[in-house]
């Protein structure tokens, strides 16, 4: 059996790491999910303890709820430039390509992440593969065009799944009002390719992979960190 905690401890060392190369003054992006958490976390600490003085663009109700309870004033990309964004990843492979949106906030995540100057990725041991595919894609769907999509992917050679809530009855719900449907594809010979194609489906909004956009992947280990 997986030990929770341990992995917990690599998130957290992974999520603290990435907070030492946050600069006094840098307008940051904030990512979403468990390892972010952490990051966002540190930063507050940061703001708490030595006075540095940042703004935070949240990609999701999640990352604001954290950061206001860090006291980490909030802005907006109408409002200002990103200096750095730190985000998680459901799987990363060698040549810094990610699969996101397992929180279900990967087209703000990406949006804020393509703006950033500086893009750093943190993730435990767990989510670095040789290449990408074990984690379904996630496609964000505007709810009429669902069924077409989902012929579409299948078409492509994708097995796909409606992501249905855990808590509620019916789908999971995005910040933006739509469906995500998760396509597992058996191989992803070229992560950019496909992050084109699929944007280029009628009704999907925005997909999970994420290429030619990463800096810097910190892997969190139950002992430290190393970089890639």
């Amino acid at each position: 059996m997986k030990d929770a905690s341990k992995n917990d401890s690599s998130k957290k060392n992974a999520g603290y790491k990435a907070a030492e190369y946050v600069e006094d003054g840098m307008v940051l992006g904030l990512g979403t999910g468990s390892t972010t958490h952490y990051f966002i976390e540190k930063v507050g600490m940061r703001i708490r303890d030595e006075g540095i003085k940042v703004l935070g663009i949240p990609t999701s109700f999640q990352s604001l709820l954290i950061a206001k309870k860090w006291n980490i004033p909030i802005t907006t990309l109408e409002e200002h430039d990103i200096n750095l964004s730190v985000d998680g990843a459901d799987e990363v492979d060698v040549e810094f390509n990610l699969i996101k949106g397992g929180g279900a906030a990967h087209t703000k995540e990406k949006i804020v992440d393509y703006a950033a100057e500086n893009f750093i990725v943190i993730v435990d041991e767990s989510k670095v593969k040789k290449s990408l595919g074990d984690f379904p894609v996630p496609v964000e769907v505007l709810p009429d065009a669902s069924r077409m999509v989902i012929q579409t992917l299948e078409d492509m050679g994708a097995i796909c799944n409606i992501r249905m809530a855990i808590r509620k009855d019916g789908p999971v719900i995005t910040d933006n009002g739509n469906f995500l449907i998760d396509a597992k594809f058996s191989e992803i010979e070229s992560p950019s390719h496909l992050e084109i194609d699929l944007n280029s489906i009628p009704g999907v909004v925005e997909n999970g992979i994420f290429s030619q956009m990463v800096d810097k992947v910190i892997i969190g280990t139950d002992n430290g960190t190393y970089e890639l």
